[in-house]
């Protein structure tokens, strides 16, 4: 099982390269970061989604990105 709170404190600080998309088993989606991180785009996408994650409770967490 994904922690929540490891994939939010990933994608606020290491979003811009789509390390929390590796972590939640999204490999095509990390990529796309990495491959755009040089725009700044997927860090500001990256933190909003660190910040969505914690603040889910752990079953919608789960529900959504658990598989």
């Amino acid at each position: 099982m994904k922690s929540r709170i490891v994939a939010g404190i990933l994608g606020i600080l290491l979003g811009s390269f789509g390390i929390h998309k590796f972590y939640l088993g999204k490999i095509w989606q990390g990529i796309l970061y990495l491959l755009f991180s040089w725009t700044g785009i997927p860090g500001i996408i990256g933190l909003i989604e660190g910040i969505l994650y914690l603040v889910k409770t752990d079953e919608e967490f789960h529900a959504k990105y658990s598989k």
